[in-house]
């Protein structure tokens, strides 16, 4: 029997991430739920057995580990409920699949993360589900792709990679109005900066690889839902038995703690990271919502809450071998498919060979980038450093 009073309902956000699904009582006075490893549940009489009575029946159905941070999550980001998957793209995979049937039409962003849309082009494809992909900067006008068969719109705010802001609370309302399930990845803002569920989104994505997590050291997905779409999305889960690891929940439970603290730092250093760069003669481009400048800023002020470490820039004309020398030298920016985690990052990327419904063409490469808690001046100096190979090697070239 838990002893932990029953805690205020108005509490802060850095208060409710301490103590989210967490009961101290519970676990006989020790601060965190420890791992709970194990798939057998035993019933103490025949009769309980037959009834499945008891908190928990079996591994897959969750385990003390596991409800802490489903408990924690729904708390957070204002859902019915969550469910936890092994990765950001099976929490993807569960709510497209929770939602949509054969004969379905589904709308996606078209600037979706690239495994999303592999597997609604693969995947989905094969099980009978069309997928049309829509510009994201559509708005309201999503209302017009909407057929009698579309059973959910997928959003991504901003886009992968290429940074789109999308209107949330637009695009939800007319396709509630039209009956169809609103998704949406919200892994960039965490439910922190955008709450997905008071937007009008139904099942929120979050890849908790990234922030959550913040140490680039574990696999996560979760996926939370209103009360509209929850019961389907738990009965998904429990046909698929898409479990994480213990350990990578009992990680991502220690990295809730200090999330806000972290996204807020994240946010700061990329807020100054962008401004150098905006100011480099090499640069042509900032794509970060949270600037002024930036084609999005005005949906970004109106529903975020802040901006996290990642954004994107455009250079200005450069070789493909000024580029390489620039990335290949850097000290402290790591290059790598991932982000959210305490170091630096950085990769170039081309979004023009699988866009469909719009184009991508910003007349010279792209480069996306993770700002970590590294000393800023470090950043600039090694950058700054590859700026300087940049011109260089398309110096000697000309």
């Amino acid at each position: 029997m838990s002893k932990t009073p029953s805690r205020p309902t108005d509490l802060g956000e850095r208060t409710r991430l301490v103590h989210a699904g967490r009961d101290p009582f519970e676990q006989h006075g020790f601060v965190n739920t420890p791992i709970y490893r194990g798939s057998t549940v035993l019933y103490p009489t025949t009769d309980d057995l037959l009834h499945r009575r008891g908190r928990y029946s079996y591994g897959t159905k969750g385990t003390p580990t596991t409800e802490s941070l489903e408990t924690a999550w729904t708390e957070i980001a204002g859902a019915a409920g969550t469910v936890l998957a092994p990765s950001g793209l099976a929490a993807v995979t569960l709510a497209l699949m929770s939602c949509l049937k054969a004969g379905d039409h589904l709308l996606m962003t078209d600037s979706v993360y690239r495994p999303t849309r592999q597997f609604c082009d693969g995947m989905l494809k094969k099980f009978g589900v069309e997928t049309t992909y829509y510009d994201p900067l559509i708005g309201a006008g999503i209302e017009s792709l909407m057929r009698p068969n579309t059973a959910a719109v997928f959003t991504e705010a901003p886009g992968s990679q290429s940074f789109e802001m999308q209107d949330i609370p637009a695009i939800a309302e007319a396709a509630h109005r039209r009956g169809a399930v609103v998704i949406m990845d919200n892994t960039w803002a965490t439910p922190l900066f955008f709450p997905p569920h008071e937007r009008g989104v139904d099942m929120a994505i979050e890849a908790g690889t990234k922030y959550l997590s913040g140490g680039s050291d574990l696999l996560l997905g979760l996926v939370s839902a209103n009360e509209r779409c929850f019961k389907a999305l738990r009965e998904t889960y429990d046909a698929f038995a898409m479990c994480p690891g213990p350990e990578d929940v009992f990680l991502a439970l220690r990295g809730l703690r200090t999330m806000a603290l972290r996204l807020r730092e994240h946010e700061k250093q990329a807020l100054e990271m962008a401004r150098w760069l905006q100011a480099r003669p090499e640069v042509a481009q900032v794509l970060h919502p949270a600037l002024e400048t930036c084609p999005g800023h005005a949906i970004w002020k109106r529903d975020f809450k802040g901006s996290s470490g990642l954004f994107s820039v455009i250079l200005k004309p450069c070789s493909d071998r000024a580029l390489a020398a620039m990335l290949d030298g850097l000290a402290l920016f790591g290059m790598g498919y991932s982000w959210g985690g305490f170091e630096s990052l950085v990769i170039p990327f081309d979004c023009a060979s699988y866009r469909t419904a719009t184009s991508w063409a910003p007349g010279g490469h792209a480069l996306r980038f993770h700002i970590g808690l590294e000393d800023l001046d470090d950043l600039k100096r090694d950058l700054d450093a590859g700026f300087a190979r940049l011109r260089e090697t398309d110096a000697k070239a000309a």
